[in-house]
């Protein structure tokens, strides 16, 4: 089992930036390739997804040269999602995401492909 907390989003204005953090508990987190969702309506939508061993970082169109993704392995077992260039059909509701693998450089986009969770956060961009 992994426990995912969340932390940081907020509101912020057009064009400024925010840092979401994911902190994982329990098993080897770094087994684990992690990714980051938002739902601003019904859907889930992909945003980021990054392997468990760094190697491969998968970006929504929507997001890419704005959001970066990245983890740290060691004591602090978190994933971050660095948001700058925000704008405001970024605003929802973001929920990191774990699955358990060996594969190097496996990354999934889909949400059904994750096993874990965490309790989302909100970010709000204003015009």
């Amino acid at each position: 089992q992994v426990q995912l907390v969340q932390s940081g989003g907020g509101l912020v204005q057009a064009g400024g930036s925010l840092r979401l953090s994911c902190a994982a508990s329990g098993r080897t987190f770094r087994t684990y390739a992690m990714g980051w969702f938002r739902q601003a309506g019904k859907e889930r939508e992909f945003v980021a997804a990054i392997s468990w061993s760094g190697l491969n970082r998968n970006y929504a169109d929507s997001v890419k040269g704005r959001f970066t993704i990245s983890r740290d392995n060691n004591a602090l077992n978190t994933v971050y999602l660095q948001m700058n260039s925000l704008e405001p059909e970024d605003t929802a509701v973001y929920l990191c995401a774990a699955i358990s693998t060996s594969t190097v450089r496996y990354a999934p986009s889909r949400d059904q492909e994750y096993d874990y969770w965490g309790q989302g956060s909100q970010v709000t961009v204003s015009s």
